[in-house]
């Protein structure tokens, strides 16, 4: 441990023989960016060109090779051969879940299932309703058009999806005043895939002209090994299926983190190994990246060694939790919070949030000294402005008789 302020020996990969004080471990996660590159690593809606190309390489081209999410591929294989056999168009299909679990990749399957062309685009791309216009009119029949985070479509742009999903019409003005007159251009059939990580915020209009809606949930560790595997084979990686299993155990239930952390894996293995993915190069490459056996990083641990350092656990608001650790409360609700919540070491009250006792537990599995409980530290010694020893908190004024003038 270097100058007693790590977690743990990133050398030796164990905890210290003697626990870290919880304000040590705070100074250290305090010293360190909450949005490093290994935050990145295991930020599933955070995507570079670099890894958006070689994620490119590993998206599985069939249903028959995409792992995972059993009900939606069943569903999904029955709508595409029913339009394959009819040689229509395929309903709308609205796909929402968390980032990284492959909406994307669904899309481009879908494509290639009903052997047409893909249009990408995304809500905050298509600003002005001929934007969108310019696109639907260049779709040839059968075509899809996947919009990313359709639930980012301004207003007027939505206005023109409707009549073109329901009806393959587009309702055009042309000119201005007294002499505007509307103009209907029939569309060829097509069909739409709608992705969002909030459906919620999905107008009811749109989200009813959606022939077919998929939720995408997280991936159990098995089928994230089995991806993880696959990826292997691709890039060409050896690996034994221990090593692919204790990375999907770190992947938070998501193909596109595991894939990350795979390619993280296998750049320490040829730097410092023979290039072969086994159990200890795993282990080792997870120590220089700080991500423990949870999938926490050091910006998770770091929120919840705030909270027990500054709070006593909670509850507390996250304003302050943000103000204390000098970060977005943005980044701390959408991208550590959701999955601290789903490993339940964290809860969100009406009061604030608490660290839970799996919380707690998980942080003295890394050497950190955590108090019970119910204590918070530094209360019990602090005497009331008004205290003069009896306990009484009057500061010894109701002993005295009170005068005026």
């Amino acid at each position: 441990m270097r100058g007693g302020r790590r977690c743990w020996d990133r050398g030796s990969g164990h905890a210290p023989a003697s626990l870290v004080s919880l304000e040590q471990t705070y100074e250290w996660l305090l010293d360190s960016p909450l949005m490093d590159e290994v935050a990145q690593i295991l930020a599933a809606d955070v995507l570079d060109e670099a890894d958006q190309a070689v994620e490119t390489t590993l998206r599985p081209r069939s249903l028959g090779e995409y792992v995972g999410q059993p009900e939606v591929k069943t569903n999904l294989g029955v709508l595409l051969a029913a339009a394959n056999q009819r040689g229509e168009a395929a309903d709308h299909v609205l796909l929402y879940g968390p980032p990284g679990l492959g909406k994307t990749t669904l899309a481009t399957i879908i494509a290639r299932e009903l052997d047409a062309n893909i249009r990408y685009t995304s809500g905050p791309a298509v600003e002005r309703a001929g934007d969108l216009a310019a696109i639907l009119t260049s779709l040839d029949e059968r075509d899809v058009l996947f919009i990313d985070e359709i639930h980012r479509l301004n207003h007027a742009v939505e206005e023109i999806l409707y009549p073109a999903m329901e009806d393959f019409a587009l309702d055009v003005m042309i000119g201005k005043g007294p002499s505007a007159r509307s103009l209907r251009l029939t569309l060829t059939p097509f069909t739409i895939v709608g992705a969002t990580t909030r459906a919620g915020r999905l107008s009811g209009p749109l989200r009813d002209r959606f022939g077919a809606t998929y939720r995408l949930d997280f991936y159990a560790e098995e089928e994230l090994a089995e991806i993880v595997r696959r990826s292997a084979g691709i890039l060409e990686i050896p690996i034994g299926p221990e090593a692919a299993r204790e990375i999907a155990r770190r992947g938070r239930g998501t193909p596109r983190i595991v894939n990350r952390l795979l390619k993280r894996v296998r750049d320490h293995a040829q730097v410092h190994g023979n290039g072969a993915v086994d159990l200890a190069a795993v282990h080792e490459a997870m120590r220089a990246l700080d991500v423990d056996e949870e999938g926490l990083d050091s910006s998770d641990r770091r929120v919840l060694v705030a909270i027990l350092t500054k709070f006593g656990g909670g509850p507390v608001g996250v304003n302050a939790v943000a103000a204390v650790l000098a970060e977005e409360v943005e980044t701390i609700e959408d991208v550590i919070e959701p999955f601290l919540l789903r490993l339940g070491f964290l809860d969100r009250t009406p009061q604030g949030r608490i660290v839970t006792d799996a919380g707690r537990d998980h942080l003295r599995r890394q050497g950190i000294d955590v108090p019970p409980a119910g204590s918070r530290r530094g209360i019990a010694d602090v005497v009331p402005l008004w205290d003069d020893g009896d306990g009484a908190g009057d500061g010894g004024l109701a002993d005295e008789p009170i005068t005026t003038g």
